[in-house]
């Protein structure tokens, strides 16, 4: 089950994160929580966390949405999700998970995150698996983008692993 202890410092570093990057404040709607598979938005950043918080993170926003954040981010209007929009809003994803996981820090729950994948395209299913999500809308003056948050604390002896690969002459 997603813990929801970890839900404020996402939503806290997009807010902040939004507000410098793109100049927009957000509101956040209502939350809900999802066990099952999701289709995705039109455009999905994908991020996964692992350490002490485990699990991924996903930002579902329409093409008009993202389209409209890439513009305001890179100063220039985008008409076409291209590969410059794709990658400027994969690291819109990016730079509010990597604020998310200073604030988690801060908390005392280290965590790393992964580079962040691109999902486009209608009745996409993004499985979360055992991990149950909370779902976070934010809405903004570019649209809404919707927080999927499938986090949970790592067992602590799991925690101390180092990952050591063997190599085989």
């Amino acid at each position: 089950m997603t813990n929801v202890k970890f839900l404020n410092p996402f939503v806290d570093a997009a807010a902040e994160v939004l507000k410098a990057e793109v100049q927009l404040s957000i509101r956040r709607g209502n939350l809900s929580l999802q066990k099952s598979a999701m289709t995705a938005d039109d455009v999905t950043v994908l991020l996964s966390l692992v350490g002490q918080v485990q699990g991924v993170v996903m930002y579902g926003m329409s093409t008009t949405t993202a389209l409209d954040l890439v513009s305001r981010m890179m100063g220039q209007e985008f008409t076409e999700f291209d590969n410059l929009a794709q990658s400027g809003v994969a690291e819109l994803g990016n730079v509010i998970t990597g604020r998310a996981t200073i604030k988690l820090s801060e908390a005392g729950y280290q965590s790393n995150i992964s580079p962040p994948t691109l999902i486009q395209g209608h009745s996409i299913q993004v499985s979360t698996l055992d991990f149950s999500r909370i779902v976070v809308p934010l809405m903004t003056e570019s649209g809404q983008i919707v927080v999927n948050l499938a986090l949970r604390e790592s067992p602590p002896d799991s925690q101390d692993r180092n990952f050591v690969p063997i190599s085989v002459p």
